[in-house]
């Protein structure tokens, strides 16, 4: 698995969001945006990440960040989990798990004792021209937007 570093270019993407609409990396350009990647929508941890960053959307705003967060789940699902917890910013489906694999958030992981492959969860923060600011790499849920907002000064 290849890490991403600070200083990288980010890697590009071109995913549907849970509204059917396609979302490019560069429709953030010239702002910040947190890229985080969960394993499943409406999982309790997944769930409790997307809620503390729907819950910061707006202080993280004034930070001129957005957030975009991705899974393999599939849009209907992704749609479903936005609805049931009122997630305005857009979720995405890599459900080839290639971007995932191009940011180093997909690979072997152990879980309940047993080996599989599979989304690591990661968030990237990206800067105004597309580059790496931060990275963490197996952050907890409840980590993100603290973890965030201090690399912001926030």
């Amino acid at each position: 698995m290849a890490m991403l570093r600070p200083g990288d270019a980010a890697p590009a993407f071109s995913l549907t969001d849970q509204d059917g609409n396609t979302v490019d990396l560069s429709q953030f350009q010239g702002r910040k945006v947190l890229v985080y990647f969960y394993p499943k929508a409406d999982t309790p941890g997944c769930t409790k990440q997307a809620c503390q960053i729907e819950e910061s959307r707006h202080e993280l705003a004034g930070l001129q960040l957005a957030a975009v967060g991705l899974s393999p789940d599939p849009p209907e699902r992704q749609k479903k989990f936005a609805g049931k917890y009122n997630l305005a910013f857009p979720l995405l489906s890599d459900a080839d798990h290639a971007v995932a694999e191009a940011y180093g958030a997909w690979g072997e992981k152990t879980m309940y004792g047993k080996t599989t492959q599979g989304i690591i969860r990661s968030a990237f923060l990206v800067d105004e021209q597309g580059k790496i600011l931060h990275t963490w790499y197996n952050i907890k849920p409840e980590d993100t937007v603290p973890q965030v907002k201090a690399a912001l000064g926030g």
